[in-house]
């Protein structure tokens, strides 16, 4: 197969010389949900035990990714990362990829089918995608998340622009760029990165890793406490009265473990959520977990209308099994949650996190870019792009289960987009598609 090899007339395109693919390492560890669901013992950082998940070679091994190069006719080399979720093969997902096969793949036909193509549009690149996902083994949603980033980047530098520009033009989003929210995730280290959250005046946290039963309590009592707790610490340590985070908790859907899946002990849970977290605004993320899709859907339905029965103002944030942007349409139509999370390696080519963006601003449900711990730097910034060309309503600090490296990555890469992008000055534009990198 190859890419249709057209052009503009009378349009000298900047066209693919080659391209280069190469192992590379990612942000965190691919971990075995459901061997770790299962009781695995976690000795020190590793956990016990043989893994139940095709695509595993133990229950927590170190993150792989794959770079993907574009060499430019000019000489640019435009960058993507293949990467995959911290929990693969479970929820509808993909298992982690092989990553040797898919440098093979890459370096042999997929390099073959673009060579001497013309780099014009984002968009006029989206058949290709679909067409290597349906007719190479191996390619996968990573594969295509990482060639569309690179795609993207050479876009933005054919037109010297930001690929934030690339995005809103495309798509003919409305309005200027402006500032995303950035979400925070603490990790294990559930108190100490608090404090570092509220010292950098991080727009929505904590996350909390609610992923034990143990963090949760009995009928939520320690989970209750440990936002309370997250509140009086944002006091302790605030001296801005402007500062006021959106609180945000993943729960792992241990609240329905923990309340027999009931699902108005479940909302009697998140109203006491709430009141602990006041003056500031509670998102509970995964309450529950359902089977599958239809089933999820019509549990974190039922949930929303139980707290709306009880005049309680917390927003529900889907996650697990809305892996695609046919998922999250269905979930959007639902009205099952206000806020719907696009974990953007599980959609594969970042078209459909675009688009997922977009549908969710339509149906009037908050976008929440995400994406996973297990990215790289050149991933979360390509996101950054994407957030703020598409108007997301949030987005993740990644790569990485710390506070400190994802945040700067993401919130620098958010600053480089505002002051390159279209309201920037012209003069300085010139170039700005740099931010993907010259390497």
């Amino acid at each position: 197969m190859s890419v249709e090899r057209g052009g503009r007339v009378g349009h000298a395109a900047l066209r693919v010389v080659d391209l280069v693919a190469l192992p590379i390492e990612a942000g965190f560890f691919f971990d075995d949900q459901a061997a770790i669901k299962a009781g695995a013992k976690k000795d020190g950082f590793v956990y016990l035990g043989s893994p139940r998940t095709e695509g595993f070679s133990a229950i927590r091994q170190p993150a792989t990714a794959v770079a993907v190069f574009l060499r430019l006719s000019d000489g640019f080399l435009a960058h993507g990362d293949c990467v995959s979720v911290q929990y693969g093969g479970v929820g509808g997902r993909e298992p982690p990829p092989d990553p040797q096969a898919l440098v093979t793949l890459f370096e042999g036909e997929v390099a073959a089918a673009l060579r001497g193509a013309p780099v014009e549009t984002f968009r006029e690149f989206l058949g290709p995608l679909e067409r290597f996902g349906e007719e190479f083994d191996g390619f996968g949603a990573a594969g295509g998340y990482g060639l569309s980033q690179a795609w993207l980047s050479a876009v933005a530098h054919a037109r010297g622009t930001t690929m934030a520009d690339v995005v809103r033009d495309e798509w003919k989003v409305a309005g200027e760029h402006r500032p995303v929210p950035i979400l925070a995730q603490s990790g294990d280290e559930r108190t100490s990165n608090v404090d570092k959250m509220i010292l950098k005046r991080v727009e929505v946290m904590p996350h909390g890793l609610i992923n034990d039963q143990a963090l949760v309590g009995k009928d939520g009592d320690a989970l209750v406490s440990y936002v309370r707790w997250v509140r009086d610490r944002v006091h302790a340590l605030n001296d801005d009265p402007n500062y006021a985070p959106t609180l945000h908790f993943d729960v792992y859907g241990l609240l329905g473990t923990v309340a027999d899946r009931d699902v108005d002990r479940v909302a009697d849970i998140v109203v006491r959520m709430t009141e602990a977290a006041r003056p500031f605004r509670l998102r509970v993320e995964q309450p529950l977990h359902g089977d599958s899709r239809a089933e999820q859907i019509e549990q974190m339905r039922d949930l929303r209308e139980a707290l709306e029965s009880k005049r309680c103002d917390a927003e529900l944030v889907a996650d697990e099994w809305a892996n695609t942007l046919e998922d999250i349409q269905a979930f959007n139509r639902a009205e099952a949650a206000q806020m719907v999370q696009i974990k953007m390696p599980d959609l594969g080519p970042i078209h459909n996190s675009v688009e997922a963006i977009l549908d969710c601003r339509r149906q009037g449900v908050l976008a929440y870019l995400a994406g996973s711990c297990c990215e790289t730097d050149c991933s979360a910034r390509v996101s950054v792009h994407v957030a703020v060309g598409a108007g997301a309503d949030q987005m993740v600090a990644k790569p990485g289960m710390g506070v400190d490296e994802g945040l700067s990555i993401v919130r620098n890469e958010i600053a480089y987009a505002l002051r390159f992008g279209v309201a920037g000055p012209s003069a300085e534009k010139q170039g700005a598609g740099a931010s993907g990198g010259h390497y």
